[in-house]
């Protein structure tokens, strides 16, 4: 049986551990909160551009558009959004489970897909597999703004329009409230389904629709990404809240297990010392 210094060591190092996961918790917080406005604010400019875009490329007619054109699959491209740390739950671990998943029923060789990974541990996960990792970016601000992945985000879509890629994938977690986040795939491009918003508008083109599109249609491939990188940041905050949370719950069990030790052995020892003294008492006599 653990003596009682023992006992209360463990007592006040679980008591510092349960301060630490609470501050955690409540930074953790704050910042879902701010990433769940982001993302939020996010939505009606995403709208707006998927229908002025799908209008203008139905307008035009320009099924030829290199990301209008769906053609023979030689090579997938998969964006994969993780955070740079851990203690989120099951945040970073859903998305990979998934996308390794993916890959494994796909695919037969590492030359039929190339992963660009956004974020320190699912970069890790597929380099330390031996999977193809082309392209990553780590250390991601916790309010990320457009400007901090376009060049990111650039070279992505340039992988499909160039040819390195046939399709492209993104995979991230989906934003739903503080305590549900799905983990998401979604077909980036080619746009083969334009045509499936109900929502549309007439415009006059100047100078035409065909330029037009070489300039939105990449604006809009990089608009995506970027607000998937919003719900991302909003889910991982509201993981590591939510994983904070329940470590400091647990720390506080802890505590009240250990606290009713400490008791019971103090009560033990002075029912000893008590015995030990009438003991003593009684052989004097």
């Amino acid at each position: 049986m653990a003596s009682l210094r023992d006992i209360k060591q463990r007592i006040n190092s679980t008591k510092n551990m349960g301060k630490i996961t609470k501050a955690m918790q409540m930074v953790s917080a704050a910042k879902m909160s701010r990433a769940e406005l982001n993302a939020k604010s996010f939505v009606p400019y995403m709208e707006k551009i998927q229908e002025v875009t799908t209008s203008v490329a139905l307008s035009s007619g320009d099924a030829n558009h290199p990301m209008l054109k769906s053609r023979p699959v030689k090579k997938t491209g998969y964006i994969v959004i993780t955070g740079d740390r851990g203690l989120a739950g099951s945040y970073n671990s859903n998305v990979l489970r998934q996308v390794n998943q993916t890959i494994q029923k796909r695919h037969q060789s590492n030359d039929e897909y190339a992963i660009i990974a956004l974020g320190r541990v699912g970069r890790d996960f597929f380099a330390k597999r031996g999977m193809n990792v082309i392209l990553d970016i780590i250390g991601l601000h916790d309010q990320p703004s457009f400007s901090d992945i376009k060049d990111f985000t650039n070279k992505a879509v340039s992988m499909f329009s160039d040819g390195t890629f046939d399709e492209l994938y993104v995979y991230y977690s989906h934003y739903v409230n503080a305590i549900k986040y799905d983990v998401t795939e979604k077909k980036l491009l080619p746009f083969s389904d334009m045509g499936s918003s109900t929502k549309l508008t007439s415009y006059e083109f100047e100078p035409s629709a065909e330029e037009i599109l070489e300039v939105l249609l990449p604006q809009y491939a990089e608009s995506l990404i970027y607000g998937a990188v919003l719900e991302s940041k909003a889910s991982e905050h509201a993981a590591r809240m939510t994983a904070m949370k329940s470590a400091t719950d647990n720390a506080n069990d802890i505590i009240n297990s250990l606290s009713l030790s400490y008791n019971r052995a103090r009560q033990a020892a002075i029912t000893q010392e008590i015995t030990e003294i009438v003991g003593g008492a009684a052989a004097l006599e």
